[in-house]
């Protein structure tokens, strides 16, 4: 459990935590391959969200996964790119959280594992990603702000 202090000036930054979803590159879990190929390859991140027909977090997908589905013995195809949908190679068991539900602590417990954390409401409708660079931002912020904040509180 984090201590009221800290709590409160990492609260203080919670705001700016969440990238939101329009700013987020994602494909539909029907999509081609090849298209998610070209948009991971386009995006340059190492893996992003995957979506179903409601927009609700379904999975997620890197280039590793689709390079996989590529590589034989003694050559590379791009032929599954053509037959494979996004479905068939995603990532299914992973973390995601609702603001609603989830802790400070429990955000900083999950991030320690993953770059990020696709973000859903009460719905499962996604929402952005909470990422662990954001988090550290904050930790920055708390470790730098602590003792001027500390020493105002005391002096009330």
């Amino acid at each position: 459990m984090f201590s009221p202090s800290i709590q409160h000036l990492i609260e203080e930054k919670s705001g700016s935590f969440l990238i939101p979803a329009s700013r987020i590159a994602f494909v539909q879990e029907d999509n081609p391959l090849y298209h998610a190929f070209l948009i991971l390859t386009k995006v340059k991140y190492s893996k992003i969200p995957v979506l179903d027909k409601d927009k609700r977090v379904v999975g997620l997908l890197s280039l590793a996964m689709i390079t996989d589905k590529m590589l034989t013995n003694d050559a590379i195809s791009t032929a599954p790119l053509d037959t494979l949908k996004v479905k068939d190679v995603m990532q299914t068991d992973f973390d995601k959280i609702n603001f609603v539900e989830t802790t400070l602590e429990t955000q900083l417990h999950l991030l320690i594992n993953n770059a990020f954390l696709p973000v859903v409401n009460d719905r499962g409708v996604f929402q952005g990603l909470l990422t662990r660079r954001e988090w550290i931002k904050a930790f920055n912020y708390v470790v730098h702000t602590y003792d001027k904040h500390y020493k105002s509180e005391k002096i009330k």
